[in-house]
Order: structure tokens, then sequence, then C-alpha cells
């Protein structure tokens, strides 16, 4: 049994049809182990989301409107702290994760990690649309490249930190906070772990993810911003590398032209190679200055 104090978080979107049976099947696995609340985040719903959630047993914290899973994800650190928590666990609303399995990361946290999170992939996956599978693999590899750390599960909605965490680790990002708090965790050397979790079939239609073609689009951009913002230097050093290689090949070719026909000529080639050359440089430039700030 953990002697700290425990508080289980749930984020919650116009979540009514589900949020009262996680809340009861929490207390029902949590009680006489743990010294544990629960924390329900309705963010702005337009149902009956908050009503029923204090009916089954759980602390609610209503937001004016919705504002978004990262907003509520500070606003569930903020809140869990201000109520005494010790060990922090986050978990879905929709039923996916079980809560059966909240003990698994609490044991790890008990161990002495810092960051538990459940890992879909380590685990068993009843059903997950391709494009969010491939999506959340490259994330994943992503991650492990920044941390230099395995990571097989970066976008989990399901995880257990500590309060040290909560309050050391600092989130910012509107887009990737998920990916950030992994990131900023091991740059602070707090000790992570991934632990296998079952992922259920969800019941009803996303609310995250209205087009695969959408979530795509907006999974690489979210890649290219944890790039250009953990890793400058190789984010501007590619786009840099792009545009001298393009003036590499431009210059090739003028002086191919010049040694076969002793010509000089092609000013606007010359120009253009001339330009690539230095915005490649520049950009370099830019991704060490970027580099250096983030230092």
């Amino acid at each position: 049994m953990i002697h700290r104090k425990i508080v289980i978080t749930i984020p919650a979107y116009n979540e009514e049809k589900t949020i009262g049976r996680i809340v009861k099947e929490i207390a029902e696995t949590l009680k006489s182990k743990y010294e544990y609340r629960i924390l329900v985040v309705d963010d702005g719903s337009s149902d009956s989301t908050a009503d029923v959630a204090k009916r089954a047993g759980a602390v609610v914290f209503s937001h004016p409107k919705n504002y978004g899973l990262a907003e509520v994800f500070r606003t569930e650190i903020q809140q869990c702290l201000q109520m005494g928590a010790d060990v922090i666990v986050h978990i879905d609303a929709d039923g996916q994760y079980r809560v059966q399995e909240i003990p698994k990361l609490l044991k790890e946290i008990e161990r002495g990690y810092d960051l538990v999170l459940g890992s879909r992939f380590k685990g068993t996956i009843e059903s997950m649309p391709v494009v969010k599978r491939i999506g959340n693999r490259a994330f994943s590899r992503v991650i492990s490249n920044i941390v230099g750390a395995r990571i097989t599960d970066a976008q989990t909605g399901f995880r257990a930190f500590t309060r040290e965490v909560g309050e050391q680790v600092k989130l910012i990002s509107t887009h990737t906070y998920t990916q950030e708090q992994i990131i900023r965790s091991f740059k602070q050397k707090f000790r992570v772990k991934e632990v296998p979790v079952y992922f259920a079939r969800r019941k009803d239609k996303s609310r995250l993810m209205r087009n695969p073609f959408e979530y795509a689009l907006k999974a690489w951009i979210n890649i290219f911003r944890i790039y250009r913002d953990y890793e400058p230097l190789k984010f501007f050093g590619a786009f840099g590398t792009f545009f001298m290689l393009i003036a590499l090949i431009l210059a090739g070719r003028l002086l191919w032209s010049f040694f076969t026909t002793g010509l000089v000529g092609h000013i606007p080639t010359m120009m253009l190679t001339v330009l690539l050359v230095t915005v490649g440089v520049l950009i370099w430039l830019f991704g060490f200055l970027a580099d250096m700030m983030r230092k």
C-alpha cells in the first residue's frame, strides 16, 4: 500500500454516458487499499457530465467553455496539487483504459519511478485506426530519439506521476503536452518507466479524430513542432542542408559548363546559387542560436 495521497484525475468533455461508471469503478478498485480522491475536470461540457460525475462521488472542476486537452491537463495538475496530491494518476473518461490497472502504475511509483506511462503498444490493443496507429508510432519514435531512451507510447492517456513531476515539469505546449511531459521529465532527470496496459475498443465515435487525414496532418505538424522546440539544431540543420545541397548541384552544373565550354555565363543560375548558399547558412546559424537559447 502506498501511504501517500493519490488523486485520480479524469478529463471529460460530454462524457455523461461513461463518466459515472468510470468513477465508480475507480472507487471499487482503490477502496481500502489507497488514500485517494477522484477529480473530474469538465471541459465545458454541454451535457450532464459534471452532474453525473458528482453523483458518482468525484470532485468536479468545470471550465466555463471548451479549452481543449492541453489546458485541461494543466488544470488537472494545478487542482491535484491544491488537493495535496502526492501521486497523480491521469486516465481518460471514455473507458478504453482499464481502471483495474491503476494499481499497476502505482506499484512502479512505489518502486521509485517518477513518471509511469501505460503503454498500449507493450500491452493489448483491441482496436485502433491504422492512421492513428502509424501516427502514434511516429510520435514515439521521435520522442525516443530526443530523450535517448525507447518510448513505445508517447501519446498514452494513462499515466501516473509524482507531486515533484507535477510541480517541476512545466508544460507550455498547446499541441504536444503529453510528449512535452515525457521530454521534460527526462531532461530534468526524473525516472520514467512504461508498463503494458490494455486498450479497449471505443464504443462510440471518437471526438478527437473526426477525419483520419486531418489527424495525420495534425500529427505530422506536431512532430515538426517537437523537433523545432526540443532539437532545433537538427530541425533547422536539415532545412539548411537542403538549401545547401540544391546550391551544390547548381554550382556543379556551372563548373561543368565552365570546364567543358570555357564559358562562365548563366548569370541567373549563379545568382540563385549564391542566394541558396546564403539562405542555407542563415538557417544553420538560426539553428545554432535557437539551440543556445534552449540550453
